[in-house]
């Protein structure tokens, strides 16, 4: 068994009550959910089902691409 590790960012949704998650390392790989619980347990099925493509079609699978820091950054301008 291969063991492969992404990073994973869940925001609120803008205009839902739920949350949207994607991998900055998988392109075009992303879930959603009603809690915070769903979004990260769907998108575990995602990037399994992504990484399983991605091996069947002999691509490479994307890794060692590591977010340094993620905040929010608030300004105010006069």
């Amino acid at each position: 068994m291969n063991f492969y590790s992404f990073e994973v960012v869940i925001e609120k949704e803008a205009d839902d009550e739920g949350y949207y998650a994607w991998s900055p390392s998988l392109p075009g790989c992303f879930s959603n959910g009603r809690t915070v619980e769903d979004a990260k347990r769907n998108m575990r099925e995602a990037v399994t089902q992504h990484v399983t493509a991605l091996l069947a079609h002999g691509e490479p699978v994307p890794q060692n691409e590591r977010l340094v820091h993620v905040e929010e950054l608030a300004i105010g301008i006069p």
